[in-house]
């Protein structure tokens, strides 16, 4: 397995931190003792889908339309955390570029219902 040590610091880290449990003989406790890059990110996607299901509860029952909106506005931007997170925890940097796309159109999204409530309907 060939990594560049410069680009993943994280998970050379967690490698030599799982080399040093087999030097001293804890083969097995080195894959029952989770990293902190996995709890960080499994807390950070569970607080994440419970910020997804109220968004989505607001944008469901949303009393106007601008409320609706910016419950839209937000799920898109929970979805970029989310892609984010799944970014790092995989060690994937790949998913970052779809998560700046997601972003430009879920602002652009929102600039122009900004725009369309500004001017009224014609």
């Amino acid at each position: 397995m060939s990594l560049n040590r410069r680009r993943f610091p994280i998970l050379m880290l967690r490698l030599a931190h799982h080399k040093w449990f087999e030097r001293q003989g804890l083969k097995g406790f080195a894959m029952i003792f989770p990293s902190f890059v996995s709890v960080a990110g499994s807390i950070t996607l569970a607080l994440l889908a419970g910020a997804l299901f109220i968004s989505f509860y607001r944008l469901a029952r949303g009393p106007s339309l601008p409320d609706r909106v910016v419950a839209l506005d937000t799920i898109g931007t929970i979805s970029v955390g989310f892609i984010a997170a799944y970014s790092i925890m995989t060690n994937h940097p790949v998913f970052l570029d779809v998560a700046i796309v997601l972003a430009l159109i879920a602002f652009l999204g929102t600039v122009a219902f900004a725009r369309y409530l500004e001017k009224g309907v014609s």
